[in-house]
């Protein structure tokens, strides 16, 4: 359903479909297989609030950008000390599955790229805030994010700074992602590997 929605994109030589992993994998190797794109992956890792690792407070992306959720933060008393050693923990993880997800590949550059940001669906929409912030400094000549779920006030926000946006489903009650998917197992690192070895092939064969 996003590939039909990105078809404009299909075949085009300036088009790179960078995905958010783990979750974002699956969905983006589809639209890339469709629109006979380029695929890799722009790492980001969610903020968790010390002791609810599931409550982001920030987010961070292997550009080093980072962007902090200012009303978490300060509705449970973040200090400084807390969200820079969380910020440190997640720099750090972001380090390893860069070197464990490309097997020894060059990172595709976005520079002059219409650049499809791609995720498994929105919540907050905080990693997909410091991702595109992370793109934007490499200077990429659009940016779309496309997704399946999101929540109509999360993708009004990030309107104001993506180029454009595709998400089919956006409920009026929205609780979260999974609830969309009749599987929502988690994506392994093996599978996120799999995927971009696969994408490397067909880019090769092709």
């Amino acid at each position: 359903m996003l590939a039909t929605h990105l078809s404009e994109y299909a075949g085009r030589s300036d088009v790179l479909v960078l995905a958010l992993p783990r979750g974002g994998l699956p969905v983006a190797e589809e639209i890339a297989a469709a629109l006979k794109a380029p695929l890799d992956i722009f790492v980001v890792r969610k903020i968790g609030v010390p002791g609810h690792p599931e409550l982001a407070m920030g987010a961070v992306a292997s550009s080093g950008n980072v962007t902090v959720n200012t009303e978490v933060v300060q509705s449970l008393g973040i200090d400084a000390t807390q969200f820079r050693a969380a910020y440190l923990e997640e720099l750090r993880e972001l380090g390893r599955r860069e070197h464990a997800y490309r097997d020894g590949r060059n990172a595709e550059s976005p520079t002059d790229k219409v650049v499809i940001l791609v995720d498994d669906g929105l919540a907050t929409g905080s990693s997909m805030r410091v991702a595109i912030e992370g793109v934007r400094d490499r200077h990429p000549a659009r940016v779309v994010i496309a997704v399946p779920v999101a929540p109509r006030q999360t993708l009004d926000e990030l309107s104001a700074i993506a180029d454009e946006i595709v998400c089919p489903l956006v409920p009026q009650a929205f609780y979260a992602v999974g609830l969309y998917y009749a599987n929502f197992d988690q994506v392994s690192d093996e599978e996120v590997r799999a995927s971009l070895a696969r994408a490397a092939r067909r880019r090769n064969a092709a």
